[in-house]
């Protein structure tokens, strides 16, 4: 889970580089999904990858414009399972 603060509360540059460029995500890092505050101002995404160094390079290419959060998560069903493994 990414946690993104558009630096100034400012989405606009963030949209605008996004429109441009795309999401900058390198090869092994997948967009899942994301949800914006109704002012704009903060980004709740998932992103998906095996090698976390990827979070890091594409949060890299935004970090002028955003202030990152990464919480490392797995799903319900991962942790059930993983629960149900140590029994």
């Amino acid at each position: 889970m990414v946690v993104e603060r558009f630096r100034g509360g400012d989405a606009v540059p963030v949209y605008r580089r996004f429109r441009d460029r795309g999401r900058l995500a390198p090869d092994g890092l997948r967009y899942v999904a994301s949800w914006i505050t109704l002012d704009m101002t903060v980004c709740y995404q998932v992103m998906e990858t095996d090698d976390p160094a990827l979070i890091a390079e594409w949060t890299d290419q935004w970090s002028d414009l955003v202030d990152f959060e990464v919480i490392p998560v797995r799903t319900s069903t991962e942790t059930r399972e993983l629960i149900e493994s140590q029994r």
